[in-house]
């Protein structure tokens, strides 16, 4: 009897497991789609088997999603450290970069204070002495100038105060030191130029002299508002606790005060009145008040002191009905009585 061939019954034979020559002999398939629906027949061969994945093409494609997902991490994390320490950099950097003192790395504080010494001698000059001052202007001058720096050798001159009041760079290596300073029942601005390099410098030219400051005007400003009977209750207030305020009583002062504690002038000077309670209207519980006070100042040999009257701020809070001092300092409202 011929035996029908397994290739046209679509049977394999029996005992047969997987692709049998049967298989082999279609060749290459072409149709994904059958090849899935052979597959499946088979009893799933090249599925998920035990819940692995059974394709290596599949896995290498989700190792290179987790790549490309840990990469975006990483440059987010980055990004997000980075840019902090930029901003906080551009910051730093400008503010050494700018156009003051800095911008040219001119070491101004030394400078100031080495025209400040040169001022102490270029100022102070006496006929009687007039080789020492020689011999000390050397130390600031460059090599080869006159010996007195432009002074005659004629009268005297007594320096009685002198501050640096500001360095204007111009370069790396030059500025010009403003120095305030009275002499003779006058001050003036002095204008030192300095040359400094590597930690070396000279006043590179003669001083200028240039008038002082000029006197500024204040605006017409001050308290126009003022609450009258607040003041009137003040007055009363102030004047237990100055007295207080000038012997440093520490028990007194924690009576009236109501923040940080209040050390007070140690009986450096004595209380004599309360010259002026000036209160602005404001909210009920807090208001800043303006106190004018007079002073005794100590005097020498027993003698009776002069009176000074100057002028404070209060910071004053209200308590159960009583005002309490919360902060005491200088004012600086114009026109404070």
């Amino acid at each position: 009897m011929a035996r029908r061939s397994a290739v046209t019954d679509g049977h394999q034979p029996a005992g047969v497991d997987g692709a049998g020559p049967s298989e082999h002999a279609l060749g290459p398939v072409d149709d994904p789609w059958a090849a899935s629906g052979r597959r499946s027949r088979r009893g799933g061969g090249g599925a998920a088997r035990g819940g692995r994945w059974g394709g290596s093409g599949g896995r290498w494609w989700v190792w290179v999603g987790r790549a490309v997902l840990w990469a975006l991490i990483i440059v987010i994390v980055v990004n997000g450290v980075r840019a902090p320490f930029e901003r906080f950099t551009a910051k730093d950097g400008a503010s050494t970069t700018g156009s003051g003192p800095s911008a040219h790395g001119f070491p101004t504080t030394a400078a100031g204070a080495f025209a400040l010494q040169f001022v102490h001698v270029y100022l102070n000059y006496d006929p009687r002495s007039a080789d020492a001052r020689a011999q000390q202007l050397r130390a600031f001058v460059p090599e080869g100038a006159s010996a007195q720096f432009g002074w005659n050798d004629v009268g005297q001159l007594q320096l009685s105060s002198a501050q640096v009041a500001g360095v204007d760079v111009r370069d790396a290596e030059n500025a010009i030191v403003t120095v305030l300073a009275a002499a003779q029942g006058k001050w003036f601005r002095l204008a030192v130029p300095v040359y400094a390099k590597n930690g070396a410098m000279v006043v590179s030219a003669r001083p200028a002299l240039l008038p002082p400051p000029a006197k500024a005007a204040l605006p017409q400003a001050g308290v126009r508002d003022r609450d009258g009977a607040l003041e009137s209750e003040l007055g009363s207030v102030m004047a237990a606790f100055f007295p207080a305020y000038a012997h440093s009583d520490q028990a007194a002062l924690q009576r009236f005060s109501d923040g940080p504690p209040i050390r007070g002038l140690a009986d450096s000077v004595t209380f004599v009145q309360v010259r002026e309670v000036i209160a602005p209207r404001g909210p009920a519980d807090s208001r800043t008040v303006t106190v004018t006070v007079g002073w005794q100042m100590p005097a020498a040999g027993g003698a009776v002191g002069g009176e000074l009257d100057q002028t404070y701020d209060l910071s004053m809070v209200k308590k159960n009905g009583t005002w309490y001092v919360h902060d005491i300092r200088g004012t600086a409202q114009p026109n404070a009585s």
